[in-house]
């Protein structure tokens, strides 16, 4: 992704977190992850003027206090929150949650690949895609697009 902005990683799993930051340094990504292990403290994150707002949420739907699909109902409920794209990232393949999510307005929904190669290639996916895609911008209601979901290589 081109953009040197961070990627919100919400995920409770600490394995799964670390396999995340692997994959981004293996693929050469440049974005910084802010990590939070819950919905609330993701929100919180997001509410802070003083963190940037991140290019893309990569979000696990199955998290302690606030889950993934919690979190989904209240930030797209937010006017200055509901343009950062969402990716859900999880273990779930349930037919309940892909359809909740994507009524929810997520970008994408990938089930974590148990080999970590095809993981690689999952964030790769995902890397290439944002890196072609022009997404409007969000900050402070600007109306002009830029490709602000890519990440630096």
């Amino acid at each position: 992704m081109r953009s040197t902005k961070p990627v919100l990683l919400v995920e409770d799993d600490t394995i799964d977190a670390m396999t995340v930051r692997r994959a981004f340094k293996d693929l050469n990504l440049t974005n910084s992850l802010a990590h939070r292990i819950n919905g609330e403290e993701a929100l919180a994150y997001l509410e802070d003027p003083a963190e940037e707002r991140p290019c893309v949420i990569l979000l696990d739907l199955n998290m302690p206090r606030m889950n993934g699909t919690e979190f989904l109902k209240v930030i797209k409920e937010k006017d200055h929150l509901k343009s950062i794209p969402v990716i859900v990232l999880t273990t779930s393949n349930e037919e309940r949650d892909v359809v909740e999510s994507f009524r929810l307005s997520v970008a994408g929904y990938i089930v974590k690949p148990v080999d970590y190669q095809k993981f690689v290639e999952a964030i790769r996916t995902m890397d290439l895609y944002w890196t072609v895609s022009e997404m409007p911008g969000y900050e402070e209601g600007t109306p002009h697009v830029e490709n602000a979901t890519s990440v630096a290589h």
